[in-house]
């Protein structure tokens, strides 16, 4: 799962929110001198990995994809999904994908002294991209792979993915709406 997922996940405590974000950021123990709620955020963020990783739905996702893109499915289907999450948020969240978003951006600003390097030129992003709302235009969807493509060190074909996902959108949307009320039953029954 991508950002806006983790972050719905997280709940609404704003410190896990913050650690959903981060766990894409921080490697290794987290710093102690993070705030708990933080810590518990990144630990939530790697427990959603993991389980987004085995489960059956999302093994069977990524089956779908053809060579060259099966080696890059992983990171097609966090986008992917977000996007599904995107553009059918009002099901998952009473508060409304913009609104989601802006509090987002605006509480990663707020905490930008936490923030990795890294992730602060993210938040950046994020800005610049009406992101996580962003997600729910394809166009967006398509630079953000193309921009972690382009992040990788040997050559990949993320620029080129968009087209491929669009094609598998109505088997993909079928796994995501099977996989994700489990992800989330998982997220909500989870404890640090």
């Amino acid at each position: 799962m991508n950002h806006l997922a983790h972050v719905l996940l997280a709940g609404a405590d704003p410190e896990r929110r913050l650690g959903g974000v981060l766990g894409d950021f921080v490697r290794g123990t987290p710093d102690p001198s993070l705030p708990s709620g933080v810590r518990e955020g990144i630990a939530l963020h790697r427990a959603i990995d993991g389980y987004t990783d085995r489960h059956p739905d999302v093994l069977a996702a990524r089956t779908l994809f053809e060579p060259p893109y099966r080696r890059y499915a992983g990171i097609a289907l966090d986008m992917w999904f977000d996007h599904c999450l995107a553009r059918d948020f009002a099901r998952w969240s009473r508060q409304p994908l913009e609104a989601f978003s802006v509090d987002l951006r605006e509480l990663l600003r707020r905490h930008d002294a936490l923030l990795p390097a890294a992730a602060q030129c993210f938040a950046r992003y994020m800005q610049a991209n009406d992101l996580p709302a962003g997600y729910a235009d394809p166009a967006v969807l398509d630079r953000a792979l193309a921009g972690i493509g382009q992040r990788l060190r040997r050559d990949n074909p993320l620029d080129r993915m968009l087209p491929v996902l669009q094609a598998l959108d109505a088997p993909l949307q079928e796994r995501f709406e099977a996989f994700f009320p489990q992800l989330r039953r998982f997220a909500g029954a989870w404890r640090p």
